[in-house]
């Protein structure tokens, strides 16, 4: 197997931030620093991250959701010492959670975290198209038809045409908008396009996941059903 998909199996981080963990230097394989990501591996190996060995691929994976409050960073650590979601959700034992995918530090509403490599990869790739919903506040002039439209049409941005989009007006200024895209701040910069700058914008929904009653900056573990049914969206096989 190689280096990066073991340490994503084994819980370190997704296949992708793996990657970058193995080019950066962090990793020893039997107290030899790799920069291969690609290095094949048995798991019989002593494997350290940072000095720390990783632990052997379990098969018990855990998933966390977190109502992410505004000024939180989506990321494992920040280099400016600000609040970060890992900081906000207790994982029991020393496991290691990621979230999936990112919320800009000004959105809210809900983040996923877990500790399953494989699982993050498939609901963040592109390929496997798995929904996010946003509510979204905007300024500017009362959303008309025609900006609607476009949304659901497909807007023009800077690194190309974003793919059609589930769009319905629930006010005048306010929107809740899906799509089954990554790109970075896509649902703030489709908007902007179109004239209405977003003054709050909100995940409610994540794949076949709800945000529900809870409360801001809490977390709650997901049932084995629902990481089932997360695992279905993103077209993986259901765990034995």
């Amino acid at each position: 197997m190689r280096l990066a998909k073991h340490l994503a199996h084994a819980g370190v981080a997704s296949r992708r931030a793996a990657e970058e963990l193995v080019f950066d230097g962090r990793i020893t394989v039997d107290g030899a620093v790799v920069t291969d990501p690609a290095r094949d591996v048995t798991g019989s190996e002593r494997i350290e991250l940072d000095g720390e060995r990783v632990g052997s691929i379990s098969a018990v994976r855990v998933v966390y959701a977190l109502n992410k409050p505004h000024g939180v960073v989506s990321t494992a650590a920040d280099t400016h010492g600000r609040q970060t979601v890992v900081d906000l959700v207790r994982a029991p034992g020393s496991r290691r959670l990621y979230p999936i995918g990112r919320l800009d530090a000004d959105s809210t509403g809900l983040i996923l975290l877990t500790d399953d490599g494989d699982l993050a990869h498939k609901l963040t790739h592109p390929r496997f198209e798995v929904p996010k919903t946003y509510r979204v506040t905007v300024g500017g002039p009362s959303l008309r038809d025609g900006v609607v439209r476009r949304l659901r049409e497909g807007v023009e941005l800077d690194d190309g045409r974003t793919a059609p989009a589930s769009v319905k007006r629930l006010a005048n200024h306010e929107l809740e908008i899906t799509i089954r895209e990554g790109r970075k701040r896509q649902v703030r910069r489709m908007c902007e396009a179109l004239g209405h700058p977003v003054r709050e914008l909100r995940r409610v929904r994540f794949g076949p996941l709800e945000l529900g009653p809870l409360r801001e900056g809490a977390s709650r573990r997901l049932t084995p059903k629902e990481i089932e049914s997360l695992r279905a969206a993103s077209g993986g096989e259901p765990s034995k």
